[in-house]
C-alpha cells in the first residue's frame, strides 16, 4: 500500500504503518495537551492508542495465522487510523474455512479481554464502568472495554466486518456462494441504512459507520459477482493479442518509442523467445530519471512476475492480478508469449458480455 512504512516482519508477515496513522497519533496528542496542557496525561493518551492498536494488529494476526493453516498466505498487514488490514492472497474456498478465518480475529480480542479481566480481578483493580471515559480511568480497564467493543463491532453481520463473513460462510453451507454473498450484503446494507437514520438524529459517528458498511457490502457483492462471471471463461477469450514487446538487450529509448506510439503501459520483455520479465511504465519513468534512456531494459525490468496460461480460467488470472498488485500479466501457450491480460481488458470483456446478454454492464473492476 502506498504511503506506508514497514515496521518489521513477524511470523513471516510484513507489518506496515500507513502515513495517516501518524496524523491520528498527532491528533490524539494535541487533543490531550489542549485539554489540560499536561505532558503526563498526553503521553498516557498516546500510549493508550498505541496499546489499542497493538491489540488490533494481534486481531489481524488471528486472521492471518488461521488462513495460513489452510494454505493461504498473507501478503502483509497495514495499520490504518480506522484499524488494521490483513491482505490475504485469496479468500478460503470452503465456507467452513472462511468461518474459522473470520472468527479467529475477534477470538484474539476475546482472549486479550479475558486476560485483562483476570488481572484486574486478581489485583482488585476493577472499577465501576461509569468511572471510565475516553481519556480517564484505569488504563488496563479501558483497554479491556476497548477489546470488548472491538469484538462486538467486528461481529456485526455486515461486510466488511468479520460478522459479515461469518454470516456469508454460514449461509454458504446451505446455498450457492454468490447468492450467500448477495444475501449477506443485502442484510448489511439494510443495517447500514438503519444506522444512518439513527445517526442523523443522534450520533453522527453512526452515519460514518453506515457509509463504511454500505460501501463494504457493495464492494464485496461486486467482487464475488465479477469472479462468478469470469469462472469457466478461458484467458484466451479476453487477453490482448495486439501488443508490443521489448528484447532483453534493448535500451530504454526503445521503450520510450513504444509508449509514445501507442496506449500500452507495460511491456513483456523476451529473451530467446521466452518471457524474461516485464517493464512497467512506472519503472520506466523512474529509470529514465535516474539513468537516462541508454540504460538497458534488462537492468530495470521486473523479473519476479506472474504468468498465466492461455487455457487457464479468467477468474484465476483475475485473482493473480489482485495477488501481485500488478497492472498486467503475460499470457503464454506452452513457453510462447501469446498475449497480455490486464484489469482493463477483463473489465471490457465483462461489459461486452453483459451487452451481448442484454444485461446492465458491470463497470467497476479493480485489481
Amino acid at each position: 500500500m502506498k504511503w506506508s512504512w514497514r515496521l518489521g516482519t513477524f511470523a513471516g508477515i510484513d507489518v506496515y504503518m500507513h502515513a495517516t496513522f501518524v496524523l491520528l497519533i498527532a491528533w490524539i496528542a494535541l487533543s490531550h495537551w489542549l485539554k489540560g496542557q499536561n505532558l503526563a496525561a498526553t503521553l498516557v493518551g498516546v500510549a493508550f492508542v498505541l496499546a489499542l492498536f497493538v491489540c488490533v494488529i494481534l486481531h489481524e494476526y488471528g486472521h492471518a495465522l488461521m488462513a495460513r493453516r489452510f494454505g493461504i498466505r498473507t501478503r502483509d498487514i497495514t495499520l490504518l487510523p480506522i484499524g488494521g488490514l490483513a491482505r490475504l492472497e485469496r479468500m478460503p474456498e470452503k465456507p467452513v474455512q472462511e468461518l474459522w478465518v473470520a472468527l479467529a480475529g475477534p477470538a484474539v480480542n476475546v482472549v486479550i479481554a479475558a486476560v485483562l479481566f483476570s488481572w484486574l480481578w486478581l489485583s482488585n483493580g476493577l472499577q465501576p464502568l461509569n468511572s471510565l471515559s475516553v481519556a480517564g480511568g484505569s488504563f488496563v480497564e479501558r483497554l479491556l472495554v476497548a477489546n470488548v467493543f472491538l469484538v462486538l463491532f467486528n461481529m456485526l453481520p455486515a461486510f466488511p466486518m468479520d460478522g459479515g463473513r461469518v454470516l456469508r460462510a454460514l449461509l454458504a453451507t446451505r446455498m450457492e456462494y454468490t447468492k450467500a454473498t448477495q444475501t449477506a450484503a443485502g442484510l448489511g446494507q439494510g443495517m447500514a441504512f438503519l444506522f444512518g437514520i439513527i445517526g442523523l438524529f443522534s450520533n453522527p459517528f453512526l452515519v460514518f459507520v453506515a457509509l463504511f458498511v454500505w460501501i463494504g457490502a457493495a464492494q464485496e457483492a461486486a467482487s464475488v459477482q465479477t469472479k462468478t462471471s469470469l469462472s469457466g471463461v478461458p484467458v484466451a477469450r479476453a487477453m490482448m493479442t495486439d501488443f508490443r514487446t521489448l528484447e532483453h538487450n534493448d535500451k530504454l529509448s526503445r521503450a520510450v518509442q513504444l509508449v509514445l506510439a501507442g496506449a500500452q503501459q507495460d511491456f513483456p520483455v523476451v529473451q530467446e523467445g521466452r518471457v524474461a520479465g516485464v517493464l512497467t511504465k512506472a519503472d520506466l519513468l523512474l529509470a529514465l530519471a535516474q539513468y537516462g534512456e541508454n540504460h538497458l531494459v534488462s537492468q530495470v525490468m521486473r523479473q519476479d512476475i506472474r504468468i498465466v496460461d492461455s487455457s487457464d480460467m479468467l477468474a484465476t488470472a483475475f485473482e493473480r492480478l489482485q495477488e501481485c498488485d500488478c497492472h498486467s500479466m503475460p499470457v503464454v501457450h506452452g513457453e510462447k508469449l501469446v498475449g497480455i491480460v490486464t484489469a482493463e481488458n477483463v473489465g471490457e470483456f465483462l461489459i461486452i458480455q453483459s451487452a451481448l446478454e442484454g444485461k446492465q454492464p458491470q463497470r467497476a473492476i479493480a485489481a
